[in-house]
């Protein structure tokens, strides 16, 4: 029987945010990418809550935006409110968070994907890899077509052998009753693939007009807007904003599941896989939290042409009718219709410490992988993920060194480094207290980190890589200046100090000085600051925060070092971990378990001491001697 035969350069094999970015990197670096999706209708699909970023989550967009992403571009199009969370701290911990139109958002990624040379889009379902000696050779599909390629990107998602529960109820689909992809397990155990089998979750969509909203507390976006990416002009995305509103749970809504327990596939035992203890379903809440009256619920919309309103904070698989008299009792949800019933959904993953830092697969050349597939939650891990496993799938192709990112440089470093060195038992959420270094890691400065590797793999343009480099010099230009200001204690600063409430001035005093007050800073001390250049918003604010926090900034920075020094000490592929006798027998069978590429890495291992450490630099000096 003849069967469809095809060659490309990239497979990327999912059309979720992972796959989306990975299919974009490798197209827009020039090689022929094939995209397959089980249904085109389902591209960058928001299948659970409406909104890209939040706390931690901001970063990552920002940072795949400096790497020549779409994401942070697709939002700031199809956004319909915007805040930026934590700003009463420090900004090591601002993060921005905006809700979206669900179906623009995808709706708007689809048009990318179709407008983007050398891009393929194709609805099927792959189930099968093809290798020869360890090394990918293609994908083949249901139907048996066959796709010749060189590189292959696994972003499957949620969709591998995929069913979603509540109650007793059973279905056999991906998310929003989606088709499973069925057969590619199967095909990745074959070829050794150690597979996990993980769950999350999501919570009913009510009727928006069978909700009373005065019973609530309307949340609202921010007054001034600050765009997700850094090409686009600020001014454009200053629009008329959806509200979300704000209730809580209380005791007659606990009482309601506690009762109703046995009867949620969570605890009756017919879940299989592990879910986020980050993301709790609202059972797993009211038991694990049982101290706690209330919980927050958040009603948010799910598109400007839709009357479904997300209910956040209350994911669920509880019976059809105990959803009904549980959400009944939530203050503004005495009388709503659902118009989708809440759902766990139950799905295979990887255990990735099987992936290189580069998220190539260790034992088969050419494959790799991103997203919920490698363990992990969330639209924004994902993406991020995505574009790292398309850049390295590309420079693969092209025979070209690697892209690896550091925990020292960016939130995506700290993400897939904890993928692929500890171990996860339950779908991994990027949080910014998993960031050591998260006062050099902020949101607002992603594009001096890391613009340099997406203009080196041809992902930034010459002309944006040409302002970073630009609005490098004149942060360090303006900062020396500031330096050297001394400010006198004329009548007008004592004025300004005091409108500011800030301690007069006996003598002069450095204006880095003043701003680093906490009642004062860069932009308030304009008026006495009488050299200063017009600068851009965006250059006044690294200016500002690098003077605040120099001290705090320069210790950080000093640990990077070291932290780098370590990094830089690679460990070739076949080094004999049993010739280290010194080791003990816990960390030997770690480290030839996860072959760290590097001491660093080999550091972070679970069940590997800085004795341990100590012991192989040792040992390697003396190799080398």
């Amino acid at each position: 029987m003849s069967v469809i035969e095809e060659t490309y350069d990239v497979c990327v094999v999912g059309a979720g945010h992972a796959g989306c970015e990975a299919a974009l990197a490798c197209a827009r670096m020039g090689l022929e990418t094939i995209i397959f999706t089980v249904s085109v209708d389902s591209i960058a699909m928001m299948p659970c809550n409406p909104n890209i970023g939040g706390s931690s989550k901001g970063h990552l967009v920002r940072e795949i935006d400096a790497l020549g992403g779409q994401m942070g571009i697709n939002i700031d199009k199809t956004f319909i409110q915007s805040k930026m969370l934590n700003k009463s701290k420090g900004p090591a911990v601002h993060s921005l968070r905006a809700q979206a139109d669900k179906a623009s958002y995808s709706m708007e990624m689809r048009k990318t994907l179709q407008s983007t040379e050398h891009l393929t889009i194709r609805q099927a379902e792959v189930s099968e890899i093809i290798t020869e000696d360890n090394k990918i050779a293609g994908i083949k599909t249901f139907s048996g077509a066959i796709y010749h390629s060189k590189a292959v990107v696994l972003c499957t998602g949620t969709y591998l052998r995929a069913r979603c529960l509540y109650g007793d109820v059973i279905n056999y689909t991906g998310p929003n009753g989606l088709q499973p992809a069925n057969h590619l397990t199967d095909s990745l155990k074959a070829h050794g693939v150690e597979m996990f089998r993980f769950k999350t979750g999501t919570p009913a969509r009510m009727d928006k007009n069978s909700i009373d909203f005065s019973k609530m507390t309307e949340q609202t976006g921010d007054e001034r807007v600050v765009p997700f990416s850094f090409t686009t002009d600020p001014e454009s995305v200053q629009i008329e904003q959806a509200s979300c509103w704000l209730t809580y749970t209380n005791p007659k809504t606990h009482e309601i599941i506690r009762a109703n327990l046995d009867r949620s596939p969570i605890y009756a035992g017919v879940i299989e896989g592990t879910g986020p203890r980050y993301c709790p379903s609202i059972e797993d809440k009211v038991v694990k939290f049982a101290d706690k009256e209330r919980h927050q619920v958040f009603l948010e919309p799910e598109g400007l042409n839709t009357n479904e309103m997300y209910v956040g904070g209350m994911s669920s698989s509880l019976p059809e009718d105990v959803q009904y008299e549980m959400y009944h009792t939530v203050p503004g949800l005495e009388h709503a219709k659902i118009v989708r019933n809440a759902y766990a959904i139950e799905y295979d993953c990887i255990n990735p410490n099987q992936l290189l830092p580069t998220l190539e697969f260790k034992n088969i050349k050419g494959l790799f992988s991103g997203g919920q597939f490698n363990g992990s939650s969330g639209y924004e891990e994902a993406a991020a993920q995505g574009i790292v496993a398309g850049i390295n799938a590309a420079l693969y192709v092209k025979e070209k060194e690697q892209l690896v990112l550091h925990r020292s440089e960016s939130y995506i470093g700290v993400l897939i480094d904890d993928l692929v060195t500890k171990e996860n038992h339950e779908p991994y959420r990027m949080m910014t207290s998993r960031a050591e270094y998260r006062l050099l890691l902020r949101q607002d400065n992603a594009d001096l980190r890391l613009s340099k590797y997406g203009y080196q793999v041809g992902l930034i343009s010459q002309e944006r890589y040409d302002w970073v480099v630009k609005k490098e010099k004149l942060i360090q230009d303006e900062i020396n200046r500031v330096e050297s200001v001394t400010i006198g204690a004329k009548e007008n600063v004592q004025k300004l100090l005091e409108e500011y409430g800030s301690t007069p001035l006996n003598t002069g005093t450095r204006l880095t000085e003043l701003i680093r007050r906490p009642e004062l800073d860069y932009e308030k001390l304009a008026p006495i600051d009488e050299g200063r250049p017009e600068l851009p918003e965006e250059v006044q604010e690294q200016v500002n925060i690098n003077i605040k926090y120099d001290g705090y900034i320069k210790r950080q920075i000093k640990q990077v070092e070291h932290f780098k020094k370590l990094e830089n000490k690679k460990i070739p592929d076949d080094f004999d971990y049993d010739a280290v006798d010194s080791l003990r027998i816990e960390a030997r069978q770690k480290l030839k378990l996860y072959r760290p590429v590097s001491i660093g890495q080999a550091s972070r291992i679970s069940g590997v001491s800085p004795a341990d450490i100590t012991m192989l630099l040792v040992y390697m000096e003396q190799v080398k001697k």
